[in-house]
Parts: structure tokens; sequence; C-alpha cells
């Protein structure tokens, strides 16, 4: 019995060792699951093969697999709509073995994680209309500014650049604005933080500060579904701008360069030397004649020049002790065609995403800085050099305003004439220095006993700072005897500084639950948050510190400049928001969203606003009647409803009475002395939110796995208590307009985008993308009480007469419709010379025959890009275009007639060789507002077309070499006689002409 009993004893203990020894020989596996744009996936199954242990990932795509052998494993990764994959591990005994894992979707477009507002969602689960653009479909070439990444690429987004300048920025429309007076531009958000819609003194475009080579994604929110969420800033749409982040591994080096040349396209069509010569005898008198002279001068080819501009940007991005980073840094040097135009901007940017608290807490901590040194050309000479005289030389022969050639009479600078085009570039020295930041820390917090919820904190910022100088010596002509001090003395030169700073900040607080519910077949995401932003500007009065060149007193001594004690303006925004995404079977979706904000714009009793949303989708390709068709592969039902604010484009406190020191034009006069006085500036004190509720309704396709995919949209805009400028009563002393909330406007479209992959093997892929956008509007109110008497407000002046303006808003009528004469023609169709129409029949030609005629928006737009890869070239293209706009072209008419040419005063300009098809005399002020000159600027434009080779692994394997040429706007197709037919204003006169620019660049992957 006792030794039965030992050899249990012996058996036990040797099991108990063998036990142990293999206990001691085991070791665990964790890691994170994530996407192609490293976002983390819940609920994949991980498993190690060859064995029953695996696991799911957690919320935050964390697991991992305790109890696995030493040695080299394989894991196998399941996700329903991701390729399975498998990954080989190493386990060392009694250690734990850390892999990242990137998994890629089988239907990329239908699992693609995009970026909504705070958070993210799969394409399959959005409700709202959501269009994503990635670095890979960017507008490729020589790219300055951001927005210009995407124009094009996205139905209902129109971009027009605002001309060819370095830098400038352009008007950004998603489905078409909404508003008449407050800003009609969308909110761009950089990371988290929503940007201020201001400009910064010194920089033609804010945007321009941040460098397009760093952004990632772009993501745009179009519908009340989508832009609910940011309340009061989201009535014209909403811009995500998402950076490129630190990759996992070693450090990866990328370095890009560009090198372009820019040259002008067209020049505006006026009459070289000999044919003004021709025209000068053959119509004026001898006296004219006489003063023709002997130069031969092509005045618009001495202003332009070959711009060439260089674009280098350096990244480094890697993990470092389980810290992901990304570091890079670009310097932007170009030229601008106009000569003496010059942008030169340095910038970089740190992205750190460390992860603490076994992962459940991750760090997203961005910043982003850049410093931008510009001259800027003098603009004027642009319409200088269409107006000059061909026929006069560039230099006198003398040392009179710098020894440039200008018109003179008995002596005397003639005070109306051109200014001589090439001084005006040479002689102004206008520079200046911007500065600016943006950067947040974003915290995201899974609670260690509930995963599922998340607290999220925001602490972000945008800073910066302009100054500059313009400076003009005292002889050029451009400011000769421009300024008289106190004692009627006139002075000469300009000398002039200017500064302002901004400073933005913004907190936000967060919480969301993320929880799928098995036994009811739900799934809720669940977010309710907090947001305070402050909006601080300090500026100097008018921009503008001193007069004269030098400033002096009234005993002739010089004076220092100094910066006058800064203006501060602030207006603070607190929102409180929330929304729910509840998803049934996978099938049904529904979202409701609910913001309250609050705005220092307006008196407290109309301070704050609520802007409602909800919206239903339905994933027909779920259900069992079309689940197993091959053919269609997604296909998804949209509607949604929702109320968004207007709180911008208004002026800080004039909800309340204030006196403001009156400028130099309304002085009171006081013996021979003229003084500034204090007056009561326009105010209203009810102004209130403009609201603008939206309905929409889609159909989500795709065919054929995903290779032919797109989406056809309707929606209808309403907008009411607009934000309108009111005139006021004569002798009031108020200003003559103020901004009311006065009158309703609709908006209403379709829009249809279809991507498409033709062709896809080994060595060739074919992708082709369109977009098509109808857009209409139609202003339903303007007055508080109905007035058939009430013509409308009018907008935009022009060159040429006294006071003339060539839009106008008006009930019933789309926005921007010009207001013009109706032109009479003879039997040949040539236009008589102030003949019109008398609409009214009264016999005489006045403002009462104005009509409505056309508008500035165009009634479609569209966009169309293909890109083709064979092994290890590709090739692309981007085209653009618009229907049913119109141009007022305002060179026409201010230089195409006998009057500007031959004119009054005494002297000769040149002018458009349009008066020759019109034989216009010029008299009068009717002719301006003739729709002659109204002309249909419907274009078809190519944007972009690029070819690319890849030289593969370099440097021993190691590296990726790729190579480029580009040419950007290769042609225009259009009726408009014009520069340019894309002008966002609606107006042509002195416009800088976009360039066709060639660049050859390079791309090193290290």
């Amino acid at each position: 019995m006792r030794k039965h009993y030992l050899k249990n004893y012996v058996l036990l203990f040797a099991m108990l060792l063998v036990s142990g020894f293999a206990f001691a020989q085991t070791g665990s596996i964790s890691g994170t699951v994530l996407d192609t744009k490293r976002e983390t996936l819940p609920g994949v199954t991980v498993s190690v093969d060859g064995t029953t242990l695996g696991t799911a990932t957690d919320v935050n795509g964390a697991f991992k697999i305790n109890g696995v052998t030493a040695g080299a494993h394989t894991l196998t990764v399941k996700y329903i709509g991701y390729v399975t994959m498998q990954k080989a591990v190493t386990v060392a005994s009694g250690q734990n073995a850390v892999v990242e894992i990137q998994m890629s979707a089988q239907t990329q477009s239908l699992n693609e994680v995009v970026v909504i507002g705070y958070g993210t969602a799969t394409r399959k689960d959005v409700t709202g209309s959501v269009a994503t653009v990635s670095s890979k479909d960017f507008q490729k070439g020589s790219v300055t500014t951001p927005e210009q990444l995407i124009a094009g690429k996205v139905a209902g987004v129109a971009i027009t650049s605002n001309g060819g300048q370095p830098g400038v920025g352009s008007q950004i429309r998603i489905r078409g604005g909404a508003s008449l007076n407050a800003t009609n531009d969308p909110l761009i958000i950089v990371d988290g933080v929503s940007l201020s819609n201001n400009g910064i003194s010194g920089s033609p475009n804010p945007l321009s500060l941040i460098n397009p080579n760093d952004i990632e994604t772009f993501t745009v929110l179009k519908d009340a579904s989508a832009t609910a969420i940011y309340g009061s800033r989201a009535s014209n749409g909403v811009i995500l701008i998402t950076t490129k982040k630190g990759q996992s591994g070693a450090p990866k080096i990328n370095f890009s360069s560009n090198v372009s040349a820019a040259k002008v396209v067209k020049t505006i069509d006026v009459f070289s030397a000999s044919e003004y010569r021709d025209y000068v005898t053959a119509n004026g008198t001898a006296a004219q004649v006489a003063k023709l002279g002997d130069a031969s001068t092509d005045w618009q080819k001495q202003i332009y020049q070959t711009a060439i501009a260089t674009d280098n940007n350096l990244s480094v991005s890697g993990t470092y002790k389980n810290l992901p980073y990304r570091v890079s840094v670009g310097y932007l040097n170009q030229d601008g065609i106009l000569k003496t135009d010059n942008l030169e901007r340095t910038s970089g940017s740190i992205n750190l995403n460390p992860k603490f608290f076994d992962n459940h807490l991750k760090v997203n901590f961005n910043v982003k800085g850049a410093i931008s040194k510009s001259r800027f050309a003098n603009q004027g000479a642009i319409g200088a050099a269409v107006s000059m005289n061909p026929t006069y030389p560039i230099m006198s022969g003398n040392d009179a305003f710098g020894g440039y050639y200008e018109v003179t009479s008995n002596g005397k600078l003639e005070a109306l004439a051109p200014r001589n085009p090439v001084a005006l570039l040479n002689q102004k020295f206008d520079n200046s220095t911007v500065k600016r930041s943006i950067g947040n820390a974003q915290f995201d917090y899974s609670f260690h006993f509930l995963p599922e919820l998340h607290a999220n904190l925001n602490l972000g910022y945008d800073y910066s700072s302009g100054e500059g100088t313009i400076v003009v010596p005292d002889y050029a002509a451009q400011s000769f005897e421009r300024f008289k001090d106190g004692n009627n003395v006139l002075h000469s030169g300009i000398n002039n500084q200017y500064s302002q700073k901004q400073q933005n900040r913004l907190g936000e607080f967060y919480l969301s639950y993320n929880k799928d519910v098995k036994s009811i077949e739900s799934r809720f995401d669940v977010v309710a948050g907090y947001a305070y932003q402050i909006f601080r500007n300090e500026d100097a009065p008018n921009g503008s510190q001193s007069y004269g060149f030098p400033d002096q007193t009234s005993d002739g001594s010089t004076v220092v400049t100094r910066l006058y004690p800064d203006n501060v303006f602030q207006n603070v925004l607190i929102s409180y928001y929330g929304r729910l995404n509840y998803t049934y079977k996978g099938r049904y979706i529904l979202t409701g969203t609910l913001r309250t904000d609050g705005s220092s714009r307006f008196k407290p009793e109309n301070r704050w606003s609520v802007f409602p949303s909800a919206a239903l989708a339905w994933n027909v390709k779920e259900e069992s009647f079309i689940k197993d068709a091959d053919v269609v592969s997604s296909l998804k039902f949209r509607g949604g409803y929702g109320v968004t604010g207007q709180q911008e484009g208004i002026n800080l406190y004039d909800y309340r009475s204030f006196y403001n020191l009156s400028t130099n034009t309304a002085q009171y006069q006081m013996g021979d002395m003229y003084y500034n006085m204090y007056r009561p500036g326009g105010y209203y004190d009810n102004r209130k939110w403009e609201s603008t509720a939206t309905t929409n309704i889609a159909i989500d396709y795709g065919f054929l796995n995903e290779r032919l995919t797109g989406t056809i949209e309707f929606y209808y805009k309403k907008t009411k208590d607009l934000l309108s400028l009111v005139n006021q009563p004569a002798g009031t002393n108020f200003a003559n307009q103020i901004v009311a909330n006065i009158g309703n406007m609709e908006n209403k479209g379709i829009e249809f985008s279809v991507n498409a992959i033709p062709v896809k093997t080994k060595d060739l892929t074919w992708n082709v993308s369109a977009n098509v956008t109808y857009n209409t509007n139609k202003i339903t109110n303007l007055t508080i009480a109905p007035d058939p008497n009430f013509q409308g407000n009018r907008t935009n002046n022009i060159s040429g007469g006294t006071g003339n303006t060539i839009l106008i808003n008006s009930t019933g009528y789309r926005r921007g419709s010009f207001y013009v004469y109706e032109q009479v023609y003879d039997a040949q169709g040539k236009p008589l010379d102030n003949v019109f129409v008398d609409r009214n029949g009264d016999g005489t030609i006045n403002e009462k025959d104005l009509y409505r005629y056309k508008g500035i928006d165009p009634k479609a737009f569209f966009g169309f890009s293909t890109s083709v890869s064979y092994k290890n070239w590709s090739a692309g293209t981007v085209l653009r275009g618009s229907l049913g706009n119109y141009v007022y072209n305002n060179v026409f008419s201010s230089t195409g007639t006998r009057q500007n040419i031959f004119n009054p005063i005494g002297y000769l300009n040149n002018g458009s060789t349009n008066v020759l098809e019109t034989g216009f005399s010029g008299s009068g002020n009717n002719y301006f507002l003739s729709d002659y000159y109204v002309q249909n600027a419907s274009f078809l434009r190519m944007d972009n077309v690029n070819l690319g080779y890849n030289f593969g692994k370099l440097f021993k394997s190691r590296g990726n070499l790729r190579v480029s040429a580009n040419v950007q706007n290769v042609f225009t197709i259009t009726k408009y006689k014009g520069l340019d037919p894309e002008v966002s204003s609606g107006v042509d006169n002195n416009f800088y002409p976009r360039p066709r620019t060639f660049v050859l660049g390079l791309n090193l992957d290290l």
C-alpha cells in the first residue's frame, strides 16, 4: 500500500515538474489592429495557427493572447469586410511579443474610415453627405495653398482661385453658399482646430500659411446632417483637413522637390504702337496726333515675366520607443508673373501620437508653423499697362520721377493720366512678414472599467501675426503731392507700417460611447460635449500708420513713424452639442444631432440658438433579397434634415449704439482748418442668428465589387433671417447701410458623382472620376413687409462713371443678378452707341429701364479626372468647367471707347481694341450699364496634366525614387472675350492673370 502511494506521489511530482517547465516555456502576444488609415479596428478575431488560442480586439483595437509556447508562430487575423491576413511572430520564453497589424478592406469604399464631426465612421454607416479626397487623388504640380488640392474633385464644391498672385486664396463655395452679406465661406477645421475666417495683414490668403505637402486628407461635410454638430458656423459646409501622422517601425525619410516656370497665357488685346498711331491719325484732331510719341512700347510685355518657383519638403516619420512621430520642414520660394511679386515661405510641423496605460490613453499632439515673407507687386500696373499710351517710352531721359516717363501737362504731372506701369512696380516696396502657428493636444481616454466609454479633451490654438511696410519714394509719380498736412502743405511719398495679431484659442471636451449589443443586433454611438472658442484680434487703426515720406510737422521737421496703440476686438463662441447614431442589423441607421451655440456678436437676449438635425439611412444591400446579387456590391438610401446657423461676416459690437471718429472725407471746417468729429454709427439692436434649413436625399451605389461607385443627391436649402445690408435714410448721420435680419433665400440642386476602375490588372490600372452639380438659388424676400416698389440692394462697384454698381439682389431673382440696360443692335448685329430699349415705354432712358439679366453664379459646374498607371509609369489629367455663369467685362467698358482713348482732359490713352467692334463714344454713364458687356463665362479648363516614372528601389534595395513632369492651366475653352472667365466677383477689372505653369519634380523615399 505504501509503495502504491509512493508511486503515485512520484508521478504527481513529475507531472508538476513537466507542467512547470512547460509554463516557463510560454509567453504571450499582444498588439493593435489598424486599418490602412491607422484607425483602430474593434472586434477583430486574432488566433494562433495550430492551437486553440485566440481572442478579439477591444474597442481600442488592442488584443493579448497568453499561454503561447516559445518559438515561431503565425497569427491569422479576420474581420468582416476586410481581407483575412496572416502575420509571422516569434515568441521568446517568458516574454511578450508586441505586433502591429494593418488590414485592408475587401471593399475599400464601404469599409473606409472617414472623419466626421467629433469622431470617425465607416463609409457604409454614414447618413450624411460626406466626401473625402486623400493625398493620392490631390491635384498635382506646384500647389501653394491647400484648397487648390481638391479643385474639381468633389461634387457640390466650387473652388475658384482669385488670380495668379503667389499664395493668393480661392473662393470656396459648397452648394452655392447660403447668405447674402454674411460670409459664404465654409468652416475649415485643421486636425480638430477650427480656423477663423478673418484675413491676416500681410498675407493674401491665411490658408497659404499651411503647407499642402503636410496634408493627408480633405473631408467635406455638405448637408445639415453632417454639419449640424458644428452648428453656428456650418451653414456653408465644413472642410476637415487631416495632416499626415507618424508611421510604425524604423524611421522613414521622404524628400520632395519641384521647380516650376510660369508664363502668361493671354494678355488684354490692346492697340500696338503702329495700330495706335493709325487709329489716332484716322480719328483724332491735329492737336491729338501731335501728342503721339516716337517709341513702340508693349507695356503688358514690360510688366510680366517668366516666374520661377522652387518647393522643397523633407519629412521623417517612424516610431521611437513606442512613440509614433512625424516631423517635417518645407521651403517655398515663388516669383509672380507680375514683376517684383515674390512669396517666400518656411514651414514646419510636428506630430506625436503616444499611448499610455495599456493603450487606454491616446494623445495626438500637433504643431504646425510657418513664416511667410512677401513682396507685393503694385497690381495697379496691370490696368495701367492696358491704358498707357504705347508710343511713350519707359524712361524719359531726365531725372524727374526717378527717370521714368510720365504724362505731364504744362510741365506738371497730369493727375488723372495713367502712371508708368514699370515705375509703379519698381518704385513701390510693399513687404510683409507673417507668422502663423496652429496646434493642439488631443487626449482620448478609454475607461478601464468601461472601455466603450471615451473621454476626449481637445486644447487648441491658432496664433498669427502680420506686419509690413509700404514705401514709395517722394519723387515717384504714383505718390507725388498726395498728402496735405494741417497747414495745407502738399507732401509726397509713402512710408506706412501696419501690424496685426490674432490669437484664437479652443477648449473642447466630449464623451463618446460606442457599443455593439449583439442580443438585439444593434450598435450605439453617442457623443456629448462642450466647446469654448475665443477669437481675439489686435489691429492698428485703419491698418496704416503714417502718411507722407518723411512724416513732417507743421514746422517742417521730420518725425519718426510710430505704431498707434493697438485696437483689440474679441468675440467668444460657446457650444453644447450631442449626437446619437443608432444602427440596427447593419441595415437601418438613425442619426440625431443637437447643438446649442451662444455668440457674443449678438445681444444677450438673442445670443443663444439651437441647431438640430436628423437623418436616416437604409443599407439595401444587407437585405436578403439583394444580398447575394453579385452585380450590386452596395446600395444605400439616405435622407436628412437639419438647421445650421450663421454669425460670421458681421461687426462684433454694433448691436448697440456707439460713436466713431470720422474719416478724412467727413471733416468739419472751422476757418481754414478741418477737424475729424465723433459721430454715431449705424447699429441694429435686434440682430439675431441667420439660419439655414437643409433637406438632403441621396442614393449611394456600387457595382461589380465597387469597380463602379457613385452618389446621386438632391438638396434644398432655405435660409431665413438673412443678414442683409439695409439702406439708412438720408440725414440720420448713421452709416449708409447696416446689416439687419431681413429676408429669405432658397438654394436647391442635384449632385452626381461617379468613380470607375475600367481596367485593373497586375501591370495596368485605369481610374476615372467625374462629378456634376446643378444649383439654382432665388431670393424669396428682402423686406420686412411686402414692397413691390423695392428694386433690391445694389452691389459691386465698377470702374467708370460715378458710383456705378452692376449687380443687384432682388426678391424673386437669383443672387447676384446683373442690373443693366438692354442694348439695341443694328441689322448687322452691331451695338448702337448709347441706344437702349425703353422697357417701360415712357420715352426716356433712365433707371426705370434697368432690368435683371443673367447672374454671376453658374447653373452647373463639373469636374473630371482620370489616371493611368502601367508598371512604373503613371499619367493623369484633371478638367473643370462651369455653365451658365456670366461676367461683366469692365476692361471693355472702361477702356474700349473713343472717349477713353481721346481723353477730354487732353491726354491720350491706349485701350481695348473692342472699340473697333462697337465704335462706342463713351459719353454719359448709361453705356457702362449696357448688357452688351455682360458676357457668357462658361468654360472648360484643363487644370492639370501629369506624367511620372517610378525608378523603384535604389541604394542596395533601399529607397524609392519617383520623377514627374506636370503642366498646369493647360488650356481653357470659353466664349468669354476677356482675359479669363473665372472671376469670382463677377466683375473683370484689373485681373491678375493665371499663368501656365511647367513643373519638374522628384520624390525620394528612404
